[in-house]
C-alpha cells in the first residue's frame, strides 16, 4: 500500500494505516523532538505529544506537502511548545546537577556523539533551539525567526553565540580529557 492510500485509510480511522504511518515516521519524529527537548524523557512526551497532534489533525491534511514534512513541522512545533511551557517551570525549581559516568569505553563516533549530546543539553534554551533548527534540521533564519516568533537576525546571533559556546564545552572537555591521562601516566 503507497503513502497516499494509507493516509486515506488512516484519515478513515484504519488503526492498521495509522499504526503503519507511526512505524514509518516515528524515528524522525523522535529524532527532532529529542535533539529539540534536550532531554530523553521530555523527547518522547513531545513525540507522544506530536503524534497525538497528528492524528488528531489527519483529517486537515491536504497532501499539499509531503506527509513526512507536515509530520516534522507538528514534531518541531510540539518541541517547541514544550520548551516553553519547561523553561516556564524550571524558572520556578532549583536546578540539580547531574554526572556523566561511562560504564564503559565507547568509540570514537560514539564518544563524539555522547560529548556533542552533552555540549548540546548544557546550551541555554534559546540558543539550544536555533542550533538544532538551524545546523541539525536545515531551517533557514527566516524560518527559525517565524518558528520562535524572533526576528531572522536574532536566529543569527543565537546560532552565533550557540557555536561558540558549543566549542568552550568541547574545548573544557578534551582539557579535562588530557589533565586526566597525564595524570594517569605520572602514576
Amino acid at each position: 500500500m503507497n503513502e497516499s492510500q494509507l493516509i486515506r485509510k488512516a484519515i478513515q480511522g484504519d488503526g492498521s494505516a495509522i499504526r503503519s504511518l507511526y512505524e514509518r515516521y516515528s524515528p524522525r519524529v523522535y529524532a527532532v523532538v529529542r535533539r529539540i527537548a534536550g532531554d530523553d524523557d521530555l523527547g518522547n512526551d513531545c513525540a507522544q505529544e506530536a503524534w497525538i497532534s497528528a492524528i488528531r489533525a489527519l483529517p486537515k491534511f491536504r497532501g499539499e506537502a509531503r506527509f513526512s514534512t507536515w509530520i516534522h513541522r507538528i514534531a518541531v512545533n510540539s518541541a517547541l511548545q514544550a520548551m516553553r511551557k519547561a523553561e516556564s517551570r524550571q524558572k520556578r525549581e532549583v536546578p540539580i546537577t547531574e554526572t556523566i559516568v561511562a560504564s564503559e569505553t565507547p568509540s570514537s563516533d560514539a564518544l563524539l556523539a555522547q560529548r556533542l549530546e552533552w555540549a548540546l543539553d548544557r546550551l541555554p534554551g534559546g540558543m539550544r533551539k536555533v542550533i538544532i533548527l538551524h545546523d541539525v534540521e536545515g531551517y533557514t533564519h527566516d524560518e527559525i525567526g517565524k518558528m520562535l516568533g524572533t526576528a531572522a537576525g536574532t536566529s543569527k546571533s543565537q546560532l552565533f553565540k550557540a557555536r561558540g559556546k558549543m566549542r568552550e564545552l568541547l574545548k573544557s572537555l578534551n582539557t579535562q580529557d588530557n589533565r586526566e591521562e597525564s595524570e594517569t601516566w605520572s602514576i
